[in-house]
C-alpha cells in the first residue's frame, strides 16, 4: 500500500512540493485517474492528475468531484486563497509540480508507485493483480476474480471462503468450466461484455453450482482486455456498482502495463534462447540469465495451425508456452520463423511429452499442433538437439496419422533415413548399380524383382518370412533371386553389398 507521505517524498525528487494538506499523510492511495476533457464519464480515484486544467482552483474542483485525496498540478505559483479554501473544505491535498516536468514522465512515476507499489497482507507481490483483486473484494465485501478475454483466471481475491462450486472449479482449473461458459454464452453475457462498459448482473443457476454474479468488462480504449466478476446474490447497489465500474479502468491500466512488461520479457527471453539454439561460447551465462539450472535439456519444436491459417494458432502456442513468471514454468521459449522452440530442463522424454500435452490442452480444440523432441543434451549440444527436434517435427509429413510428439530417442532410425534421402535428392546417391538395373528391368518387363529383393533383405535371408511378406510361395522367392542374378551382379553373399542395397532401397523407396 502506498501512502500520501511516500508519494510526496518520491515526487519531491521531481520538483513537486506539497502546498496544502488537509488530510493525513498516512492516507492510503490505491488508484490513479487522469483528467480528460474529451471523456464525459465520471472519474473516481485517490490520485488525480489534473492534465490540461486552466487553474489550480479548477483542478481542485475536479479532484473533489472524483473523491481524490490528492491532486497533482503543474505550475510555479502557489495556490490562491480560493483554491486553498476549496481544498481544505473537500479534503484534497495539493501537490504542485514544476512546469518543466512533463506529464508523461510524471504519470509514469505516479502509476508505477500507486498501481505497483502496494502489497496485500497475505504477502502477494506488489506488481500482482492479486493485490487489485484483494482491494476490490474489501471494497465490495464479496469474492472477486479477474479474467482475460478467454475466461482464464488472471487473479482472484483471498476472500473466497464462501465461493460457490462454479467459482471454486474456475480457480482450481484456472479458467471458467466449459459448461458455465456455454451458459454465459446462451444468456448473452459475453455479448454484453463486448458492447457495454456497464456492470451486468448474472442470475444464479443451481444446476451449474452458480450463485449470482456481477460482471463488468475491462478495456483499454475499444480493446477488450478481460472482465471482473463479483459473487453476489443480488445486483450491487449504485454505490458499489460505481466502485466496480471505476475499478475496471484501474484493472485495465494494470493489464496494459503487465502486457507491456510481459512482451518485453518475452523478447529478452526469445533472444537468449535463439543464442543457445544457434550455439554460443557463453552458454552457461545465458542459461543463468534465463533462470535455468545447469544440467541436461531437451529442445522441443512445435508448429500449430487452424486449417490453412498458421499464424494465429502459432501465436497462441507461443503465448501459452511463455505465460507466467519465469520461475512458474519449466522451459524457456522463442518464436522463430514458423516454429516455437522451447529449451526444457531434464533428460526425461516422458516429461517433455507431458509438457507438449499441457500446451495442446490449453489451445482451442480446432487447433492442430505437431511437435518434435530432440535428444537430451548439455548446453553446448543444444544446437544439435534443435536440429533433431526439427527433424522429428518433419517426420509428421511421412507419418500423417501420428498426432503425439515424435521424440528422437525412438525415431533416430527414421531420421537417419530422412538424412540419406536428402543427400540422395541432392544428387549424392549412386546413379548406377544393381538396384537401378533391377528397377529398369521391372519397368520394362512388369516383374517384381525390386520388391522381392527388399523383402528378402529385410527378412535377413529368411525365404519363408520374405514369402509371407509378398504373399507368395518360398520357391517363388528362390526363382526370382536366380533370375535377378541373370540381370545384374548382386553378390548377396557379401555383407557390405547387402547393407548398401538395403540402405539404397530405404532411401529411394518409402517402406510399404
Amino acid at each position: 500500500m502506498v501512502t500520501l507521505d511516500r508519494l510526496v517524498n518520491v515526487l519531491g525528487g521531481y520538483g513537486a512540493r506539497l502546498c496544502c494538506c488537509p488530510v493525513s499523510r498516512e492516507v492510503a492511495l490505491r488508484d490513479v485517474v487522469m483528467h480528460d476533457a474529451a471523456d464525459p464519464r465520471d472519474l473516481r480515484g485517490d490520485v488525480f492528475l489534473a492534465v490540461g486544467t486552466d487553474s489550480i482552483a479548477v483542478a481542485v474542483e475536479l479532484a473533489a468531484a472524483a473523491h481524490a485525496s490528492v491532486v497533482l498540478v503543474r505550475g510555479s505559483l502557489p495556490p490562491g486563497p480560493e483554491a486553498t479554501e476549496r481544498a481544505e473544505t473537500s479534503g484534497v491535498a495539493i501537490l504542485l509540480v514544476e512546469p518543466d516536468v512533463s506529464w508523461g514522465q510524471l504519470a509514469g512515476v505516479v502509476y508505477g508507485l500507486v498501481l505497483e507499489g502496494r502489497e496485500t497482507e497475505s504477502g502477494r507481490g506488489p506488481t500482482d493483480l492479486f493485490a487489485l483483486a484483494d482491494s476490490l473484494a474489501d471494497a465490495l465485501g464479496s469474492a472477486v476474480t479477474i479474467e482475460d478475454r478467454l475466461s482464464r483466471v488472471l487473479a482472484y481475491s483471498s476472500r473466497q471462503h464462501q465461493a460457490d462450486r462454479a467459482r471454486l472449479e474456475t480457480i482450481l482449473g484456472r479458467r471458467v468450466p466449459e459448461p458455465v461458459r456455454e451458459l454465459f454464452e446462451r444468456r448473452g453475457v459475453f455479448g454484453h461484455l463486448a458492447e457495454s462498459d456497464e456492470p451486468l448482473f448474472v442470475e444464479a443457476d443451481p444446476e451449474h453450482g452458480l450463485t449470482g454474479r456481477m460482471v463488468v468488462a475491462v478495456r483499454a480504449g475499444r480493446e477488450a482486455l478481460g472482465s471482473i466478476w463479483v459473487e453476489c446474490d443480488q445486483p450491487l447497489s449504485d454505490v458499489r456498482r460505481a466502485v466496480l465500474r471505476d475499478s475496471s479502468r484501474t484493472v485495465g491500466l494494470h493489464l496494459l502495463r503487465s502486457r507491456a512488461s510481459a512482451d518485453l520479457e518475452r523478447q529478452v527471453e526469445s533472444d537468449l534462447v535463439i543464442r543457445l539454439l544457434e550455439g554460443t561460447p557463453d552458454a552457461a551465462a545465458v542459461l543463468s540469465r534465463l533462470g535455468l539450472p545447469p544440467g541436461r535439456f531437451r529442445v522441443i519444436a512445435v508448429q500449430a495451425h487452424i486449417g490453412d491459417e498458421r499464424h494465429a494458432a502459432l501465436l497462441l502456442a507461443f503465448e501459452r508456452a511463455t505465460t507466467g513468471f519465469g520461475w512458474s514454468r519449466p522451459g524457456r521459449s522463442t518464436l522463430f520463423s514458423n516454429t516455437v522452440y522451447t529449451v526444457l530442463p531434464g533428460d526425461d522424454v516422458a516429461a517433455a511429452r507431458a509438457w507438449v500435452g499441457s500446451i495442446r490442452e490449453a489451445l482451442p480444440r480446432q487447433v492442430t499442433m505437431l511437435a518434435g523432441i530432440g535428444a537430451g543434451a548439455v548446453s553446448a549440444e543444444l544446437p544439435a538437439s534443435r536440429r533433431e527436434a526439427d527433424e522429428c517435427l518433419a517426420l509428421h509429413d511421412v507419418r500423417p496419422t501420428t498426432k503425439s510428439a515424435i521424440a528422437y530417442d525412438e525415431a533416430w532410425d527414421d531420421i537417419l533415413v530422412q538424412r540419406l534421402r536428402a543427400a540422395a535428392a541432392s544428387g549424392r546417391a549412386p546413379a548406377r548399380g544393381p538396384i537401378t538395373e533391377l528397377r529398369r528391368h521391372d519397368s520394362a518387363n512388369a516383374t517384381s524383382y525390386v520388391a522381392t529383393l527388399r523383402a528378402w533383405l529385410e527378412a535377413q535371408g529368411d525365404l519363408t518370412e520374405a514369402a509371407e511378406r509378398l504373399d507368395v510361395h518360398p520357391n517363388t522367392i528362390r526363382y526370382r533371386l536366380r533370375k535377378m542374378a541373370e540381370v545384374t551382379e548382386l553378390r548377396l553373399d557379401q555383407p557390405a553389398k547387402r547393407l548398401a542395397m538395403i540402405i539404397e532401397l530405404a532411401v529411394s523407396d518409402p517402406a510399404p
